[in-house]
């Protein structure tokens, strides 16, 4: 039941959060939580709410189904333009409040949410990121050395959405896709699905081929722009190769650079003179791809330490800025350390 695409909720009316709150409550049903774990994500989405409505400007959520270690659960990301919270810790405190409540808000949302993190600068606003899974994620872990993320959402008004990203591992490789239909809506749905669907089964390890092989299978769509990127993990290289108006770049400890794609559409036409770029892996190093629904001058170094987050408040923040809102709007994010 985990579906790539975040719903996104307006939270500026308090006459749209009884709304809100129903149609959040019915998505964590249709993953198989427990009365009492609906319960508990019913409280978490009424506290992030009524914290937008005392505090913010411009607060929306977005909510999405996930899975991790074998786990149904549901991610929470609420972002705003309000003040900033200039001290995370003391907000934290039961009791502690700035508007004659209780406080009891982010400290209950933490107690209920198995995975929880406030990013907040002072005159920006405040992301927070919460996931509550069916059961308790393991404890004694080891930490992974991949993390993958992706935000992806529709085009305000929109239910369909024409972006789409997947991706797959082995031991030998990570493989990635970001695609964009053209247009959106329904259409542009079914051309990129059909695009994920043929890079699913796509032997190939070269993202040039991986994107020749979609350009045969998706000609009976409208067609796409989309970009493969393959990380090998015995050579610790990137291969990047993509078509359209992706925009792809690998941020480094020491550098930061986009890679441009080729000109043309999956689907119609493409160009036969591609290639792979290869770049070496650089410890430290995270891909980021954005769809054109993302306005291409985001610059990471406006928000400080945000890399030592989950990259979802990475992509949060990118997407607070630079989304564009008149169109399907996605970023994907790969961390590796190795």
């Amino acid at each position: 039941m985990v579906n790539a695409v975040h719903l996104r909720f307006k939270a500026t009316d308090r006459s749209y959060f009884a709304i809100l709150k129903k149609e959040v409550h019915a998505l964590a049903a249709t993953a198989g939580f427990t009365p009492q774990k609906l319960g508990e994500i019913d409280i978490v989405v009424a506290e992030i709410v009524s914290n937008l409505a005392k505090y913010a400007t411009d607060g929306e959520l977005l909510v999405k189904l996930v899975e991790e270690d074998h786990q149904q659960g549901i991610e929470l990301i609420s972002i705003d333009s309000g003040p900033g919270i200039t001290d995370i810790p003391r907000m934290m405190v039961d009791g502690h409040s700035t508007s004659n409540t209780l406080g009891h808000g982010l400290g209950s949302i933490k107690r209920l949410s198995n995975k929880f993190q406030i990013y907040s600068l002072k005159g920006w606003g405040t992301i927070l990121h919460c996931a509550i899974f069916n059961k308790a994620l393991p404890v004694h872990i080891k930490p992974k050395n991949i993390e993958i993320r992706s935000l992806i959402v529709p085009k305000p008004g929109e239910t369909a959405c024409g972006d789409g990203f997947y991706y797959k591992e082995s031991k030998e490789h990570i493989k990635l896709f970001l695609g964009d239909g053209l247009g959106h809506g329904p259409h542009a749905q079914k051309a990129v699905q059909a695009a994920i669907d043929a890079f699913r089964i796509c032997p190939d390890h070269s993202p040039l081929e991986n994107l020749r092989f979609i350009h045969q299978e998706v000609k009976k769509t409208r067609g796409l722009v989309g970009t493969v990127v393959v990380f090998d993990r015995m050579e610790k290289k990137w291969s990047i190769c993509g078509i359209g108006n992706i925009l792809t770049k690998l941020q480094g400890v020491t550098f930061s650079k986009s890679y441009v794609a080729h000109n043309g559409i999956i689907g119609l036409n493409i160009p036969n003179t591609m290639k792979d770029q290869e770049v070496p892996y650089e410890k430290g190093q995270h891909l980021i791809m954005c769809s054109d629904g993302i306005k291409s001058r985001w610059d990471l170094l406006r928000y400080p330490n945000v890399l030592r987050y989950d990259l979802t408040v990475m992509a949060a923040a990118v997407l607070k800025d630079f989304a564009r809102n008149n169109d399907d709007m996605s970023i994907a994010a790969c961390k590796i350390n190795i």
